[in-house]
């Protein structure tokens, strides 16, 4: 009698770590799904609005959802148009590497930039957990090119890192607004885990000019898909892609931020040229 009741214990401890083991896993399902992470994003926009010296900071909208832009116009002679910068993973519109070199380079070359706040997650994120937030990147490009639209910009073009690069081509792989004229994807990456995260699946079906640049000691997944990305881009009788590799760079050519400029500014007054209203 003394130990009759410890099954029925058991069994009922059993039961309620099952169910708690249930709610937990709904609760960090839900957190996913919950997209990006608000809290990050706001700390970040303080931050750089508060530090910021280059450039406007601008509040666009995207659903119900208001994020930061930098907008740096151009005071050259002749304005060619605007570039739309997409960050890589977990940064923010002014990431002191690639981001903020070309953002405040290239208005002095014609070309206004309009920097973004992609969708984030906390820092122990890896690449595969952004795939829910890949439908909050379309609505925000949109309103950058909206934004652009207001500036009577209407020669546009993407320019996109890393992570930003397959987040671009997903969206470009759809239905883009035809004032993006050409996009530049630096360091692409590419992965097999899921499309969205596939470069050369998405080159297969983009017919912009397409710039693709990479560093010679770049992630081993970068410079391993260039081969397939240049087939791609072939396979979509894309006469407008270039493939460049940069010797010595790496993924984020550090110490090689000139040339990255210069080779960008370079390929779009071939590619994308335009004269635009200041």
């Amino acid at each position: 009698m003394l130990f009759g009741p410890f099954p029925q214990r058991y069994d009922t401890m059993r039961d309620f770590l099952s169910r708690l083991l249930i709610l937990l896993l709904f609760l960090v399902s839900t957190a996913t799904l919950a997209g990006t992470d608000t809290a990050k994003e706001k700390r970040w926009a303080d931050q750089i609005v508060d530090s910021l010296i280059d450039g406007e900071a601008v509040w666009l909208q995207a659903g119900s959802h208001k994020f930061l832009a930098i907008y740096t116009p151009s005071d050259a002679p002749e304005v060619r148009g605007a570039a739309i910068l997409l960050h890589g993973i977990g940064a923010h519109p002014d990431w002191p590497e690639v981001i903020h070199p070309l953002r405040t380079a290239l208005p002095e070359y014609g070309w206004a930039t309009l920097s973004i706040q992609l969708p984030v997650l906390p820092n122990e994120a890896e690449m595969n957990d952004y795939l829910p937030l890949f439908d909050e990147v379309g609505p925000r490009i949109a309103a950058a090119v909206a934004y652009l639209k207001q500036q009577k910009i209407l020669n546009q073009v993407l320019i996109a890192h890393s992570l930003g690069t397959a987040m671009a081509s997903h969206y470009l792989a759809g239905r883009p607004d035809p004032a993006i004229r050409a996009w530049v994807g630096i360091s692409m990456i590419e992965s097999r885990d899921d499309p969205r995260l596939s470069n050369v699946a998405a080159l297969m079906k983009i017919r912009l000019p397409v710039l693709d640049i990479y560093g010679s000691q770049d992630l081993d997944s970068v410079r391993a898909a260039a081969p397939a990305r240049k087939r791609a881009a072939r396979a979509a009788n894309n006469r407008g892609y270039a493939q460049v590799e940069m010797d010595g760079a790496d993924h984020f050519f550090a110490n090689r931020e000139e040339e990255l400029i210069r080779r960008i500014r370079g390929w779009l007054k071939r590619q994308a040229d335009g004269m635009e209203v200041p």
